[in-house]
């Protein structure tokens, strides 16, 4: 069955398939009994881990970009995830880059996606996720949230746009990721650079200090970050005090792919992920582990994409 279903997704351009995959996984789940059935399927049988504050049922967690408008929580938590993190959200809603933005690598078992942030915006996303919310009151599901700038708001405003997504989405949100590091919005990662990431970690900071209840911090960066701005990283996260990172998000590497050439430049720009990613990510993770405190004796965030 798992071969047909392949094959017929794989028949489909890539980002059709992952619409129709989770659409299917819902009609599915539609039918009565059948949640608790995943349910027990996929239930990891491991103990729970409280990291940041917050108690985790397990380590399996599905990262950004999977489910960004937050429409499908309540199924994808009947496979086994402890944690799902949605977005990136925006404060206005964006229809993204333009189609085709998603690829297969098949032979490199890869994808190059250059989405560009599409989202239903912070006011939509809140609206599901405080339904979500009155739904399962008792879900242990943590739910993060990724948020970002809009594409056409300047680096120097940028600020204003994550204020805008943590004000108006604090009350769901389990966590935050603050998003800087996607290759698909022009400029964003220059909001990596030393001074403007820690005027915008420090300002997301200070709302949430003022908080009854503050919400822990994360900051996702890229795979492709030189040691010397590792070492910033690694600064402006003392300094500032966020709770955490996740390493890392997309490379714009190309090197030592299967994938013919010619086919790579026809894809052209975005973010690389899958197994070509994962010694280029994993080399971040170790670097920065040498740097830092682990959150845990066994815990590290990692994210490929």
């Amino acid at each position: 069955m798992y071969k047909l279903f392949r094959a017929l997704l794989f028949a489909l351009p890539a980002e059709t398939a992952h619409y129709v995959a989770l659409d299917v996984l819902k009609f599915v789940q539609f039918f009565p009994g059948v949640k608790s059935i995943y349910r027990k399927i996929y239930s990891p049988k491991v103990a729970t881990e409280n990291v940041f504050g917050l108690t985790f049922n397990n380590q399996l967690g599905l990262a950004a970009g999977f489910d960004k408008n937050a429409k499908y929580l309540e199924n994808l938590e009947t496979l086994g995830f402890g944690h799902i993190e949605i977005g990136t959200v925006t404060p206005k809603p964006q229809i993204g880059n333009p189609k085709p933005r998603l690829f297969r690598l098949i032979k490199d078992k890869a994808i190059i996606n250059r989405m560009g942030f599409n989202n239903d915006g912070m006011e939509v996303i809140a609206q599901r996720l405080a339904k979500f919310r009155k739904r399962n009151p008792n879900t242990s599901l943590i739910v993060g949230v990724n948020i970002g700038k809009n594409k056409v708001t300047p680096n120097e405003s940028a600020v204003e746009d994550y204020k805008l997504c943590f004000n108006n989405l604090h009350t769901y949100a389990d966590y935050f990721t603050v998003n800087v590091s996607s290759p698909n919005t022009p400029g964003l990662r220059e909001l990596q650079e030393k001074e403007p990431l820690t005027k915008l970690l420090n300002t997301v900071q200070g709302l949430n200090n003022q908080l009854t209840k503050r919400k822990p911090i994360l900051l996702k960066i890229a795979p492709d970050l030189t040691e010397s701005q590792l070492d910033d990283i690694v600064e402006i996260v003392t300094n500032t005090k966020i709770d955490g990172l996740i390493t890392t998000n997309t490379t714009i590497e190309r090197g030592g792919l299967k994938t013919d050439a010619s086919t790579i430049e026809k894809i052209g720009n975005g973010g690389l992920s899958g197994a070509p990613e994962f010694k280029i990510s994993t080399d971040v993770l170790i670097y920065l582990r040498k740097k830092l405190p682990a959150i845990s004796d066994h815990w590290s965030w990692r994210h490929n994409g």
